[in-house]
Parts: C-alpha cells; sequence; structure tokens
C-alpha cells in the first residue's frame, strides 16, 4: 500500500510539468517569412514564370501546406522567420519559365539561399547573369546551376566569383556565355565541380584555376580557350574528371598532369596539343577514360599507357602517331574501346591483342600495319562490326579463319604466308588478283588448279 501511495505522488508532481511544456510548445507563434524577403521572392517569381498568381495563391510560400514544388525553406537561428534556402525552376514538375523570363539578379538578395537551379529557362529572350547593386554578405550560396539556357549570353561578371565564395557547384553549360573566365575564379577555394563546357568562352585557362585544390570536377569543353595548360595543373590532387576537349588549347600536356593521382576520365581530344607525352601519365593509376583525339601529336605512342591497368577507353585516332603499336597495350585487361584510326602507325598487331577479353570496340583503321591478323575466329566473331582494320594495305587475314574479309576491311593471306619479293616467313602479303595468272597453261588445266584449290583453302 505505501508503494502504490508513493507511485501516486510521483504521478501527480510530474504530470503537471509535462503537460505544462507541451501546451508551452503548442502556443509558439507559427514561423512565417520576413516582410522584405518574401517581396524579394514574389519578384524572382513573377519574372520567371506565369504558372500562378504567385502573391495570391501562396500568402507564405515557405509554409509547408501551402509551398509549391522547387521551393525549400528552413527555420532561422537567429529569428523566428522560415527562409528560401532552395529554387528550381525548368524542370517539371518544378515551375516552368515563361518565354520572356531573364535572369533574376535578386536571388543574391536572399540572405539564406544556398541554391538556385534553372534549365532550359532562357531561351528566346536573350538576358545575361547580372549581379545587383546592393548585394547581401556573407553568401551562403553553395550551387549555382544553369543549364541548357540558349538566350544566355554576355560575359561572366568577376562579382559573382567575389561574392559567392561559399560556392561548392557552379554550372554554367550550353549557353552562350563569352568572354574570358575572370581570373577571381581563384577566390572560389571551396569550389568542388566547376562546368563551364558549351559556351563561347575565349582567351586562356586562368592560373588562378589550377589553385583550386578541392575540384573534383572541371569540365571547359566545348568553348574557344586558347593557350597552354600550365605545369601547376598538378596541384588539383582530388580532381576525378578533366574534360577541356573540343577547344585551342597548344602546346605539350605538362607533367604536372601525372600527379593528378585521383583521376578517373581525362578528354583533351580536339585541341592543337602536340609532342611527346609525358612519362609521368603512366602514374595515373586510377584512369579508367583516356580521350585525345584530334590532336597533331607527331610522336610515337607511350609505353606508358599500357600502364593504366583501370584504363576502359583508349582513344587516340587522327592524330599523326607513328610507330608501332607498343607491345604493353596488350596489359590493358579492362580495356573496352580502342581508336587508333588514321594515324601513320607501322609493323604488326601485338599479338597479346587476342587476350583483351573485354574489349568490344577496336578501330586500326588507315594506318600503315602488315603482317597476319592476329585474331581468332572468336574474337572476330565478337567484335563484329566494331572491328575496322580497313586501310591498311599490308596487313592481310589467315585464309583457315573463316570469315568475312571484306567486313574487316583486308584481304586474305597467300598460301605462304610471305610478301612478293620478301625473303622473311614471318612476313605476309595480301592476296592480289595478278598472282592468279598463270602463263603457258590451258584453260582446263587452270580450271582443275583453281577447284582443287577451292577445296583445299577457305576463300574471304
Amino acid at each position: 500500500m505505501l508503494v502504490i501511495l508513493l507511485l501516486f505522488t510521483l504521478l501527480l508532481t510530474f504530470t503537471p510539468h509535462h503537460v505544462s511544456s507541451t501546451n508551452h510548445t503548442l502556443l509558439q507563434p507559427p514561423l512565417t517569412m520576413d516582410p522584405s524577403e518574401l517581396q524579394t521572392l514574389y519578384t524572382i517569381m513573377e519574372t520567371l514564370s506565369s504558372d500562378q498568381k504567385w502573391r495570391t495563391n501562396y500568402p507564405n510560400p515557405c509554409k509547408p501546406s501551402t509551398s509549391w514544388v522547387g521551393i525549400e525553406c528552413k527555420p532561422g537561428v537567429a529569428d523566428s522567420h522560415l527562409h528560401v534556402t532552395r529554387l528550381d525552376f525548368g524542370t517539371p514538375p518544378n515551375p516552368n519559365c515563361k518565354i520572356t523570363a531573364t535572369f533574376p539578379s535578386q536571388i543574391f538578395q536572399l540572405p539564406y539561399l544556398q541554391s538556385a537551379f534553372f534549365f532550359h529557362c532562357f531561351t528566346l529572350t536573350k538576358t545575361a547573369i547580372s549581379m545587383p547593386k546592393t548585394v547581401l554578405e556573407p553568401s551562403l550560396f553553395q550551387q549555382l546551376s544553369l543549364r541548357s539556357n540558349p538566350s544566355l549570353v554576355g560575359s561572366i561578371p568577376s562579382q559573382l566569383f567575389t561574392h559567392l565564395s561559399s560556392l561548392q557547384i557552379l554550372t554554367l553549360s550550353q549557353s552562350k556565355i563569352s568572354g574570358r573566365i575572370p581570373p577571381e575564379i581563384s577566390e572560389l577555394t571551396s569550389l568542388v565541380h566547376l562546368d563551364l563546357s558549351y559556351n563561347r568562352l575565349t582567351g586562356a585557362i586562368p592560373a588562378g584555376l589550377w589553385k583550386l585544390k578541392n575540384l573534383v570536377g572541371l569540365d571547359l569543353s566545348y568553348n574557344s580557350l586558347t593557350g597552354s595548360v600550365l605545369n601547376t595543373i598538378g596541384q588539383l590532387g582530388m580532381l576525378q574528371k578533366l574534360d577541356l576537349s573540343s577547344n585551342s588549347l597548344t602546346g605539350n600536356l605538362p607533367n604536372g598532369i601525372g600527379k593528378l593521382s585521383s583521376l578517373v576520365f581525362m578528354a583533351v581530344g580536339n585541341n592543337e596539343f602536340r609532342g611527346k607525352l609525358p612519362v609521368e601519365l603512366g602514374n595515373l593509376k586510377g584512369l579508367e577514360y583516356l580521350i585525345m583525339e584530334n590532336n597533331p601529336m607527331s610522336t610515337e605512342l607511350p609505353v606508358e599507357f599500357g600502364w593504366l591497368p583501370k584504363l576502359q577507353e583508349l582513344r587516340l585516332a587522327n592524330s599523326d602517331y607513328s610507330g608501332e603499336i607498343p607491345a604493353s597495350f596488350s596489359n590493358l585487361s579492362n580495356l573496352t574501346t580502342l581508336s587508333l584510326q588514321n594515324n601513320r602507325l607501322t609493323g604488326n598487331i601485338p599479338l597479346g591483342f587476342v587476350n583483351l577479353s573485354h574489349i568490344y570496340h577496336l578501330n586500326l583503321s588507315k594506318n600503315w600495319l602488315s603482317g597476319v591478323v592476329p585474331f581468332d575466329s572468336s574474337f572476330l566473331e565478337r567484335l563484329g562490326k566494331n572491328l575496322d582494320l580497313s586501310g591498311n594495305s599490308e596487313l592481310c587475314l589467315d585464309p583457315m579463319q573463316a570469315y568475312d574479309c571484306a567486313r574487316l576491311g583486308v584481304v586474305a593471306c597467300n598460301r605462304s604466308n610471305t610478301r612478293v619479293g620478301s625473303s622473311s616467313s614471318s612476313r605476309v602479303n595480301p592476296l592480289k588478283t595478278s598472282e592468279g595468272r598463270v602463263v603457258g597453261i590451258s584453260r582446263t588445266t587452270l580450271f582443275i588448279v583453281f577447284l582443287v584449290l577451292g577445296v583445299l583453302e577457305f576463300k574471304c
């Protein structure tokens, strides 16, 4: 009985306190937006979209029950207001952008905004990235993405970099942005991903860009950038993706590239790079994609490429490479694509290529390769139309391989597997029509000879 009385006393003691705390929480006033921030948001929405009557239909946009898709808000730490932290436009179910939409510089006046995304927003009315006359400091912006906006023109304002010093992701791609990359980009020390691809940018890559040591992804492809790549690129030790393709960059690739130990994807094709490649490229043990086609390299293929154990794609076409294909390429056991067409490569195809069990696309066409194609029937059947050996006049296929020579772009080797005029039995000669002419033999005898030969060997 005494225990029951004690428990009852404790219940009476703690229950009122608990109820009082709950009532206190329930009596807190609901969070609302700061009035000036709310007006700025309405201005942005009316500049971009005519989907709704924003002011009438959404009197409290940050309230969960009355907000729209494409807006995110969070309560302030130092006040009792809800603040806009993210805005999305252009991709359903987010608000659509009207045909007269222009870039809303007011986004930089939302003090708590961290992310803004504009996809296919500016399509008909020309507009440019601009900064407001008065900007709140410091900015909390972490992500700014403007992608696929064909009417976005003009240059990148340097204030964008000086004001948004907290940026981690910056995407300004597939637009018509022109001019130089401002040197103030060096102030974006927190930047992890930079994509300025598919624009009309000109001039040299700023030296300060190579100091952004937190970069993981860098894409400057499909612009008109000039100059060389500085050796200080080696400071980007965290870089995993490097795409500088389709510009007008010149000079040699610097030795510093060999320090990019985290690199997985590297594309530098369609430029004016030339000369011997740095042996340090062999240090990129994690590299999986190397795309360097369409550069006037005028050098031999580097043996070091064969030291990249994870390489899956190697594209070196149309680049004036000469000499033999290094035997080390046979070590690329994960290789799926090898494009070496339209160079000046000589010698035999490495025998080890037949052991590349993952390869499905091999193009060695339009070179000066010679000898017997070293691939067996299973290799030839597996690649099918994805194997191109055409344009190598001294390359031929073993006639015992029952395969369509025309599909490969080569002819069958002759029976002795030797070239006309060559004393070496290891070098073969393509079978030519003229070798079938026999003088002083009757037509009947000639018919019998060809009939017997047709039974003894496969024709391609």
